[in-house]
């Protein structure tokens, strides 16, 4: 399987702070923003990843990224000319997706719970078609909103909805066979101009093969959207990190833990970074060892 991060947009609600700077290269805390949903790729143990931006925002990702062979990943990078939409990114990415399947997440959807990597691995081992998640919310008209019957079966799925179905949104993460391609090829663009992911998903409901996964109590999905929204997220991770010891979405620790790389190449790492408190949490994960 192979992973898309789509990092494009102008971020106008960041406005000012992304007048230059990308909203995914903005910090939450202690790391650039794109680093959480990396993370999740790296969690599903995925290392074949392609990064979509805007022209003028994709060689800033290139500069912090490079070719990923620092954390035993390939990075590849492509450029989406306008915001055309969620569902671009298959038709952008068709080359590099191939023959193989993908996951698809937005680049400023942060996920935590430690549950996640069962989570992502169900996905991913049980995908037939497609496979997104429901998340409850208590205002759904601003997402995608899945709605189910009795039994927890997909009846409908809108797009920001004025009278919303259910109060399960469906976040920036998504499973998709290699038909999601030709799929994405084939919609028309919406009132908004956009090629929107709740067509490729009601395409795959058509066909009798989208599978939704309710995130529970215990998984927490953080709006970054607003600065309001990047406040509550600074500050969700520092307290995890601060009373936990462990970090959110370290990329380095994850390729590590996942066999990506070597401990001595997270020792140097970590020597790179040691006048910060992330470079020594590598270095202590590295003296430690064990994984």
């Amino acid at each position: 399987m192979k992973g898309i991060i789509l990092a494009g947009g102008k971020g106008t609600r960041l406005y000012p702070m992304t007048t230059v700077v990308p909203k995914s290269i903005l910090p939450i805390y202690d790391k650039p923003m794109i680093y959480y949903p990396l993370s999740i790729l790296l969690l599903a143990s995925i290392q074949d990843i392609l990064i979509i931006s805007s022209p003028e925002h994709l060689p800033l990702f290139q500069n912090m990224l490079g070719d990923g062979s620092k954390i035993g990943v390939r990075f590849s990078y492509k450029v989406q000319d306008n915001p055309r939409g969620i569902a671009d990114a298959f038709v952008v990415g068709a080359d590099f997706i191939g023959d193989d399947s993908v996951c698809l997440i937005l680049g400023d959807n942060i996920f935590f719970g430690s549950s996640m990597t069962t989570i992502l691995q169900k996905a991913i081992n049980e995908n037939n078609g497609a496979t997104v998640f429901g998340y409850p919310v208590k205002d759904a008209h601003s997402f995608g909103v899945v709605e189910f019957d009795k039994d927890r079966n997909v009846i409908s799925l809108e797009e920001k909805p004025k009278n919303p179905k259910s109060n399960y949104a469906v976040p920036g993460l998504y499973f998709y066979d290699n038909h999601v391609v030709d799929i994405a090829k084939s919609i028309k663009p919406s009132e908004r101009g956009e090629l929107e992911i709740t067509a490729i998903n009601n395409a795959y409901l058509q066909m009798g093969k989208l599978r939704v996964i309710p995130f529970e109590r215990g998984v927490a999905w953080l709006d970054t959207g607003t600065p309001e929204g990047m406040l509550k997220a600074a500050e969700f991770v520092e307290t995890v990190q601060d009373r936990q010891g462990f970090y959110l979405s370290c990329i380095e620790e994850i390729a590590w833990r996942r066999g990506f790389i070597s401990t001595e190449q997270l020792q140097t790492l970590g020597e790179e970074l040691k006048m910060t408190d992330y470079g020594q949490y590598l270095l202590a994960l590295a003296k430690g060892g064990s994984k």
